[in-house]
């Protein structure tokens, strides 16, 4: 298998519906950005995915081993965390709370949650992993870029015909998220 198998593969994995956590997350992140700070959002989903890499490739190797339990409460709580960091910073007016280290470290787990996958893909390469890695996280910022471009455009489109203000929209975005990602929680 190729790095275009492991670029689609990173893709899907970000676009596939049956597992929209992802999707939940990525939109929590960018929804409190206006389009003039596309660049600092874009950096917040690299952080994202380079932890996302790193838990991938520790357990890859063997050298992380989390019960899968955990890692699936953890995934829609690092969502809720997120959300409710908004709603937070929306609500009362502050700056945003999130920041690089933050999102990296919930790039962390969320990675937790696909690295039985790549667990198994280690061990049927039989030379260089750097090539499935590389492509797999490449795909994975592509789908994320997707889904907030979609967003920002939904985004506008809201604003633009219902007349809301900004705050309105990004509240009640991670209010649905805050809702979804319990559900996950909990189910």
């Amino acid at each position: 298998m190729d790095f275009s198998f492991y670029l689609k593969l990173g893709i899907e994995h970000i676009l596939d519906l049956n597992g929209y956590d992802h999707m939940l997350f990525v939109i929590a992140l960018c929804s409190t950005y206006p389009l003039k700070q596309f660049k600092k959002l874009l950096l917040l989903l690299t952080a994202f995915t380079l932890g996302h890499c790193l838990t991938l490739i520790l357990a890859g190797l063997g050298w992380l081993k989390l019960p899968q339990d955990a890692v699936e409460f953890l995934i829609p709580l690092t969502i809720l965390i997120t959300a409710i960091l908004n709603i937070y910073t929306i609500a009362l007016n502050k700056p945003k709370q999130f920041g690089y280290a933050l999102a990296a470290g919930f790039g962390l787990v969320h990675g937790a949650g696909f690295s039985n996958f790549f667990k198994h893909v280690f061990e049927n390469i039989e030379n260089n992993v750097v090539l499935p890695l590389l492509g797999f996280n490449l795909g994975i910022e592509l789908g994320q870029i997707v889904i907030v471009v979609l967003f920002i455009a939904l985004q506008w489109l809201v604003l633009k015909i219902l007349k809301l203000q900004s705050n309105s929209f990004a509240l009640t975005v991670n209010i649905a998220v805050a809702i979804a990602a319990a559900y996950l929680m909990f189910s």
